[in-house]
């Protein structure tokens, strides 16, 4: 948790255990060469907040330790509780930040950790959720976690040094108070003996198992997973022939890649199920700022979706950039003597004679029809679109050019039967799609 030299912004509430935690900390700190720098965040919910934040300066200044009083703004929709905590840690790292701390230290103990497993338990959470509160996660150590509050108690007591109790503690309306007024005593007469400890192996060894599983799902997230600009797209049927847990870690790191924070509650972990059933979701799937989305035998996890495909003209020849897709898309008019008409699937060539000298590229629209070269009549671009493996969220970006109102090629994946090169062709119409740093027109 801790180096020599490190640089540690202590939250200090008031009460017993982050009274404590300072007291410890200034004990280890000539020894560890650590840099203490207490914070006091004001809710201002409750009359008390103001003699609070004047215990912690009172705490500061006999201990050394110089303290730092925020007053925040919590907001009053939703649980009251959750705003708050919010609002504590955001005014945390913003002042760890300021003072260039590596870690932020917070006061929970194993009774904590024991409240949090029995309240994780009650809500039905996964292996994850039994872990309750991690040691350490990003800058935040938790340096109490395996010791019991009345220990700290004591050794205040021994110290001379008072706390203050909050009276919010002992509100039957959060269940954390009720599970640590009415539960834990009452398992504790239940089982004969203290319940505390056991659950905190309970967490530890959970801890163990969501280590693990976390370094095999980043195992083959990296293994797996293509990384595009704000998404990682994945093949479903590999994600499918992985263990169930270890598919929905691998989609769940990749959420975390694009910026998503927080573990999942049990929605999340049966959408990401859901996603490998079938048959599969044909809906986007909201996972807190990342969308999961399946098309075909792919997985796409972004946030937002990939811009669509602008319209534009194309004078031929000329040549247009398509900065959304990175591509470029160039027109030539070539002789067709000893011309040879292209194989590939982003070069096709027309009759000059039966094409104009300006063409529209853009993104398919609704009820869009076309001819493909070859084929017996006209077919749906859609359904053309899904045959061809396109996915979902890139069928919007695929360049379509249009002659008059025609349909003449969806770019990189089929001619239409317009204007085909015959021995009668004096002159050809070649259209090609390069990547876009190609070409002299490139920028």
């Amino acid at each position: 948790m801790l180096a020599a030299g490190d640089s540690v912004v202590v939250a200090v509430s008031g009460g017993a255990d982050s009274t404590a935690l300072l007291y410890l900390l200034h004990h280890l700190a000539p020894e560890w060469d650590l840099r203490l720098t207490a914070v006091h965040v004001d809710h201002r919910l409750r009359p008390e907040s103001a003699a609070e934040a004047e215990h912690a300066r009172r705490l500061g200044a006999r201990l050394g330790v110089p303290v730092i009083t925020v007053a925040v703004d919590v907001e009053r929709s939703g649980s009251l509780e959750e705003a708050a905590r919010r609002a504590r840690y955001a005014a945390l790292e913003a002042e760890a930040g300021r003072a260039g701390a590596g870690r932020i230290a917070l006061g929970h103990t194993l009774d904590d950790q024991a409240e949090t497993v029995l309240m994780r338990l009650l809500e039905g959470s996964g292996l994850r959720g039994l872990a309750g509160i991690p040691p350490v996660r990003g800058r935040i150590i938790r340096p109490l976690l395996d010791l019991r509050r009345s220990a700290l108690c004591a050794a205040l007591v021994e110290a001379g040094l008072e706390w203050v109790e909050d009276p919010s503690n002992r509100d039957p309306r959060f269940l954390r108070n009720r599970i640590r007024l009415e539960l834990v005593p009452r398992l504790g007469q239940v089982r004969g003996g203290d319940v505390v400890p056991a659950l905190g192996r309970v967490a530890r060894r959970a801890r163990q198992a969501v280590e693990a599983l976390e370094a095999v799902g980043a195992r083959e997230l990296a293994r797996l997973g293509t990384f595009e600009p704000g998404a990682v797209v994945l093949s479903r049927s590999a994600l499918a022939s992985l263990p169930g847990a270890v598919a929905v870690e691998v989609l769940r790191q990749a959420a975390v890649r694009l910026g998503r924070r927080g573990s999942l509650r049990a929605w999340a972990h049966r959408g990401l199920r859901r996603t490998l059933a079938a048959p599969p979701p044909r809906r986007p799937f909201r996972l807190g700022g990342a969308t999961v989305e399946v098309s075909g035998d792919r997985v796409r996890v972004a946030v937002g979706r990939p811009p669509a495909l602008a319209s534009r003209r194309l004078e031929v020849p000329g040549a247009v950039l398509l900065p959304e897709i990175g591509r470029r898309l160039e027109a030539r008019r070539l002789p067709a003597h000893a011309y040879t008409v292209p194989r590939g699937a982003d070069v096709v060539a027309f009759d000059a004679d039966h094409l104009p000298r300006q063409l529209m590229v853009r993104a398919r629209r609704p009820g869009d029809r076309f001819h493909p070269f070859g084929a017996p009549g006209e077919r749906r671009l859609k359904s053309f679109l899904i045959d061809a493996g396109v996915p979902r969220w890139e069928r919007d970006r695929v360049p379509v050019v249009e002659a008059e109102g025609r349909i003449v090629w969806v770019a990189g994946l089929r001619r239409a039967a317009a204007a085909p090169v015959s021995p009668a062709t004096r002159e050809v119409v070649e259209l090609s799609l390069k990547p876009l740093a190609s070409g002299p027109d490139s920028p």
